[in-house]
């Protein structure tokens, strides 16, 4: 068949089969909003920021969220098992990292409770995605705590560009059966809508060679989405989801009520929620506009435990100038949280539940300070219920010497604000054997008293359109983090309850430990005809953490040895003829000191046509290299499974 379609009619430079539908000049000027949300292009932004677009997940192959974040430089994706990933930005990686902010549409789907995201919930689906903007470095002073090292903000398409049905289908040999079906149509004159259910199933992973885990899932989807334009100044959009999942893990862990029971057992989770959401925006006569964002959330986890968690959140956002030079942008928030947690299987959390409020204002000013010289600074002020009041500044210096280049420096200060984990918890971690049949718990505790992580980060950065062919972008930096959390010793003693009797040496959540972290990151587009497009991105990361003179931690300074210092992505898109392409990424991730895990390249491939107006085949092959290997150990209670080498078939059909 590839022979047949390299030998098909068309293969010459005709702009009707362009490789993409945008040309390097158009990527370079797409419009972002999450830099200062307000639109602005690309080119001129004062950040490290990368986009997928809704072409690159087309043509990828990737069947989940974490696995696209894959082609983006600086971010580090590891799957622990098949239904648990780590990602991070820029070092400090975990199963739950907490120094990166997560968005859809603008809902932040960061967990109150323990500082992160679950991936498994995420499941947007991959065809209703628009972009998905991604910065590297500090967020802060327009979307407020734990946007520290990062912003992934998912943007889902309006109803408008979606008619009509949807339908699809796909198989493979991990993934057993995926289905989405979707329809959207019109309301009235003014608005559209669109509704879509799925159904997903994975098949359980390998624990070692020959032996399965118990990590396989299967969810149920639904959701809706509703675009109105009310007036030409004035449009809402109201969307909402609901999720219902079973999953399994295979983990170790104490048993509190059992002491001293260690145990390595197959552990159900059960994960239910739903989300709701309103938007409203109005343009003034002056071209100022104004946005208005309403959500709830509510999801119920149970894994080792039993955690409830629902967000209430309103925020405004105003865009106006000030005169010919300054474009502001001003904002207020308030979110309230409510969080349940019982049945901890390794310990409890006293007190059980909580509630927590967030309230926010900022402000951000662009001033214009020649025709190619912009200066951008502002500062988010936040007050939450663990350490009151934070502020999170920051400063963009952005120069424009030609329309095709772009030269840019940044300042900012941001924070991560502790969760209920880091305040409230108390878990058995370590069992210690002291001798004719005594024992000793290792038990880790919160602290109501603990601080706010910080990072001052300092960055440098370069684009160039080099031609109409060429474009490349580099970015550089060094932050400078304190008050890391830490486990400091405390004094052990003897206790009956919960009995038998035994030691307690008491570990308890600190602020005593510091880093100071660079790198670099490249990206750059080749288009080589108007049919093959190259793509490649490199990154390097130095992680230098240590605990304070006054620590006594004795593990943080293994930090960095979950990061690999050195990441490649290479990807080639093809247009073999008029209805089929071909795309082919290569991604190379460097070893992890601490597991060992032994450093892995990823072949992927991917071959789509085209049949009729309305039909899309593809087929695609994934960790092509290697029939099975690990990425991710940290040492949890979990057990780490292998990533295997798969295949996968899907048809799209719209209608």
């Amino acid at each position: 068949m590839l022979a047949a379609c390299l030998g098909a009619p068309g293969w010459g430079q005709s702009s009707s089969d362009d490789l993409t539908k945008a040309t390097l000049e158009e990527l370079a000027n797409i419009q972002v909003i999450s830099v200062s949300q307000k639109e602005q292009a690309l080119s001129k932004t004062g950040a490290a920021v990368f986009v997928i677009t809704q072409e690159d997940i087309r043509r990828s192959g990737m069947v989940n969220l974490p696995d696209l974040l894959r082609m983006v430089p600086g971010v580090d994706v590891a799957r622990l098992d098949a239904n648990t990933w780590a990602i991070t930005i820029r070092g400090f990686n975990d199963v739950l990292s907490n120094k990166v902010l997560v968005l859809i549409d603008g809902r932040s789907v960061y967990s109150e409770i323990f500082s992160g995201v679950f991936w498994d919930q995420q499941n947007v689906p991959l065809e209703d995605i628009d972009r998905i903007e991604v910065i590297r470095g500090p967020g802060g002073t327009v979307w407020g705590a734990n946007a520290v090292n990062g912003v992934i903000n998912i943007i889902t398409k309006s109803s408008k560009d979606s008619p009509g049905g949807l339908v699809t289908t796909q198989t493979g040999s991990a993934e057993n059966l995926g289905v989405l079906l979707q329809y959207g149509g019109k309301i009235g004159d003014k608005g559209t809508y669109r509704v879509f259910g799925g159904d997903s199933n994975v098949e359980p992973a390998l624990l070692a060679p020959g032996v399965q885990g118990a990590d396989g899932w299967h969810g149920s989807q639904g959701g809706f989405r509703a675009d109105w334009d009310l007036s030409p100044r004035d449009s809402l959009t109201v969307q909402g989801d609901l999720f219902q999942m079973g999953e399994g893990q295979t983990a170790t862990a104490v048993i509190a009520n059992q002491l001293p029971l260690v145990e390595t057992f197959n552990g159900p989770i059960t994960v239910g929620g739903g989300d709701v959401q309103g938007q409203y925006g109005h343009t003034f006569s002056n071209g100022s506009d104004l946005t208005l964002l309403l959500y709830f959330d509510r999801v119920h986890r149970n894994e080792a435990g039993d955690t409830i968690e629902q967000n209430s959140d309103a925020e405004m956002r105003y865009h106006f100038k000030a005169g010919s030079r300054n474009d502001l942008v001003a904002g207020a928030g308030y979110r309230f949280t409510t969080d349940s947690i019982t049945e901890v299987l390794r310990g409890y959390f006293q007190p059980d539940h909580g509630d927590e409020s967030l309230s926010s204002v900022f402000l951000q000013d662009e001033i214009e300070l020649t025709h190619n010289l912009a200066l951008t600074f502002g500062s988010k002020l936040e007050h939450n219920a663990f350490t009151g009041f934070e502020y999170e500044p920051s400063a963009q210096l952005v120069w424009t010497p030609t329309s095709r280049q772009s030269l840019w420096l940044s300042v900012a200060r941001a924070i991560r604000q502790p969760s209920l984990e880091d305040a409230d918890v108390h878990i058995a971690a370590d069992i210690v054997p002291l001798g004719n049949g005594n024992f000793g718990v290792v038990e880790v505790s919160g602290n109501p008293a603990l601080k706010a992580e910080k990072v001052l980060d300092y960055e440098l950065g370069y684009r160039n359109r080099l031609n109409r062919r060429m474009s490349f972008d580099a970015s550089t930096f060094l932050s400078n983090y304190a008050d890391l959390r830490t486990t400091e010793p405390g004094v052990p003693f003897f206790t009956s309850d919960p009995g038998p009797p035994h030691l307690v040496i008491p570990e308890i959540w600190g602020n005593l430990a510091h880093a100071l972290n660079y790198g670099v990151e490249l990206s750059g587009t080749w288009d080589v005809t108007s049919r093959w497009r190259l793509s490649s991105g490199f990154s390097l990361l130095h992680m230098d953490v240590k605990p304070d003179a006054s620590s006594g931690d004795t593990t943080i300074a293994a930090t960095p040895g979950y990061s690999p210092k050195h990441q490649a992505q290479l990807r080639s898109s093809v247009k073999l003829s008029r209805r089929v392409e071909w795309d082919t990424s290569a991604y190379f991730v460097g070893a992890l000191s601490n597991g060992p895990v032994p450093a892995y390249t990823r072949l992927d491939t991917h071959l789509g046509w085209t049949m009729g107006e309305s039909l899309y085949f593809s087929v695609s092959g994934q960790n092509l290299l290697t029939p099975h290997h690990f990425e991710f150990l940290n040492g949890s209670q979990v057990q780490p499974t292998e990533v295997e080498r798969s295949v996968v078939g899907k048809i799209t059909w719209h209608f």
